[in-house]
Parts: structure tokens; sequence; C-alpha cells
């Protein structure tokens, strides 16, 4: 009787064990794939057995936090992240893909930065049902990182320093001598000079700006905040390259600034991909599910970012768009970085 006792709990466990799983043993690339009726179930069963998703991301520690903890919240599964620059991610991800020493499960970063790792064939597909509901640029045709929000350059200004009906309607009115000394752009902003080169055309684009520095001048700062900052301290009173989630921001905390578009608002998808060696698997697509599901991408609209799911409204994505290719932007790098350089008179390395 009792061998016959210790022979169900030891099957018993294994059972609730392979329960846990998409099947017993499952790599991250089982999981990225699997498709079956409980997949959400095995998936939640899988991250408890797991205990945590490690996520290497260049959101803010606030934003990444309100992420981190609804999910926390919803599966009791712990979030560590690591919050690093888009470039480090980069560089730290392939480093230990390389050693073979596989700690993070999610990167959650800039696009390109996430194609560059696609390109290290480090990441994986993953078969989410919320796909679907994201607009097309967000989906790539590989599939190995997906779009999660925007990054939208729209032009900010400062609401003491410029009246609403100054407002360019077109980039030839700020070849206008009014403007001389008032003007700002962030310093490596190349992949927007290559949306506005795509969507007015290289001839207009290229003549249009050489005039407004030639006349007006141009005050060029690193960092998109700082240059937001300045927009709020009237130091820079008209910015051309602010993301509008950081604009909205401030607005909302009532600061002096607001936010406009001349012609299409350029856009590019920044997001999130599994790791191929995902240390937990079933956590890591977990994740994925929950940023990409509508409850997700509503904390995403909450923190004034741009989501791709066409399932939430939100103002900051009614603007017209031009989408910039995550691609263009590592391919040609070279070519749009020396031209930015170039037209707006930009020094050093």
């Amino acid at each position: 009787m009792k061998k016959t006792l210790i022979g169900f709990t030891i099957l018993a466990a294994a059972t609730v064990i392979t329960s846990a799983q998409v099947k017993p043993g499952a790599t991250a690339t089982d999981v990225a794939t699997y498709t079956g009726a409980d997949r959400m179930e095995k998936l939640i069963a899988g991250a408890k057995k797991e205990g945590s998703v490690s996520i290497y991301t260049s959101l803010q520690q606030a934003d990444i936090g309100k992420l981190g903890d609804a999910f926390e919240k919803k599966y009791g599964v712990k979030v560590i992240a690591w919050r690093a620059g888009s470039e480090d991610i980069v560089q730290r991800s392939i480093q230990e893909a390389r050693a073979n020493r596989n700690t993070v499960d999610v990167m959650e970063t800039n696009g390109p930065e996430l194609e560059s790792m696609h390109r290290e064939n480090i990441l994986l597909a993953v078969k989410s049902p919320y796909l679907g509901d994201l607009i097309g640029p967000a989906i790539l045709p590989h599939g190995e990182w997906v779009g999660t929000r925007l990054n939208v350059f729209v032009q900010a200004y400062n609401t003491n320093k410029v009246k609403k009906e100054e407002l360019p309607k077109t980039w030839e009115d700020l070849t206008n001598p009014r403007w001389k000394g008032r003007i700002g752009i962030e310093q490596e902003d190349s992949d927007w000079l290559a949306g506005i080169f795509a969507d007015i055309g290289e001839a207009r684009a290229r003549k249009v700006f050489q005039d407004i520095v030639r006349t007006n001048g141009m005050s060029v700062r690193k960092g998109h905040t700082l240059l937001t900052q300045l927009v709020v301290s009237g130091e820079v009173p008209l910015a051309l390259t602010v993301y509008n989630y950081k604009a909205e921001q401030l607005k909302k905390l009532k600061a002096p600034i607001d936010w406009f578009v001349i012609g299409n608002a350029i856009a590019r998808p920044n997001g999130m991909a599994v790791a191929r060696k995902a240390p937990h698997p079933h956590a890591a697509v977990l994740f994925y599910d929950f940023e990409l599901s509508p409850e997700g991408q509503q904390i995403i609209a909450n923190l004034e970012f741009v989501p791709t799911s066409r399932k939430i409204d939100t103002p900051l994505n009614k603007v017209p768009m031009k989408f910039v290719d995550a691609k263009v932007a590592i391919d040609e790098y070279d070519k749009w970085k020396g031209l930015y350089r170039q037209l707006f008179n930009i020094r050093g390395s």
C-alpha cells in the first residue's frame, strides 16, 4: 500500500511539473511557437514555476516599473529589470549570447537596436495571439521583434515665447527671419532626416534645411529629454525633433510646452523581443503577450507613449505619420549621419 501511495505521489508530482510546461523540457523555441488551446494556461503555470523574468530595457525606470508592477500583480511572477541605453543593451546581449551566458529573457528598446540583435541571430519569433491587433509597421517580416510603441518626432514650442498663430505651417516658413536664433534640434536624429527626405523629396528637403540654417541658424543639443526641457525653459523656443509623448507628459504637468506637426510626423517603432535562449521562456513569452495585450498597451498609453495596438485610442496617434524603416537606420546610417551633420553644421565625432 505504501509503495502504491509513493508511486502515485511521484506520478502526480510529475504530472504537475509536465502540465506547467508546453512540453517536458521545453525550450524557448517550443514555448514561443506553441499555439495550443491551452497556451495561456501553460504559459502562466510555467512562468509561476520559473518565478521571474529578466528584462533589459531602455525605458525610464518609472515607466518599466509601471509595466512590471502590473505584470507581477496579475501573474505573481517577479520582473527583474536592468535599465541602460539602447546601445549598451545590444552590446551586453550579444556578448552574453556569444559566451553562452544566457541571463536575459526579454529585450525592450529601440527598433534599430532590436533589428541589430535580430541580425546577430539572438532573438526568437513569438506566435502571439495579440499580433493581429497591431498596426502594420509594428510587424516585421522576420517576426523576431515587434513594435510595442512609437517614437513620433514632432515639433514643440514654448507657449510663453511663441504664439500659436506664429507657428510654421510648412518647412519653408522656418526661413522667415523671425525664427533667427530660436530653433533647435537633437544632435543625432539622422533617422528623422531620412524620413523627411522620403516624405517631401530630396531636392526640397536639402534646399529648405540649408536655407533655414543659413538664415536663422540651428541650436544643436544632445538628448531628447534635454532638448524638451530647453523648450520648457524657453532657451530653445521651437524644437524640430521632440518625441510627442515627452512633450505631452510635460504639458500635463502644466509646463509651458505644446506640440504640433509640420506635414507628416516622422515615426519609428520601438519594441521588444524574446531572447533565443531565454532562461525563463514561459515567463518571457507571458510578458511579451502582456505588453501586447489591450491591458499592457493601455498602460503604455497612460504613460503618454504611442501604443501600436489598434484597440487603444489615444490622441497621440491621430496625427498623419511617415514611418522610418529600422533597416534604413542601420544600412544607411553613415549616409544619413553624414548628411545630418553637414546640413546642421555639427562638428566633432
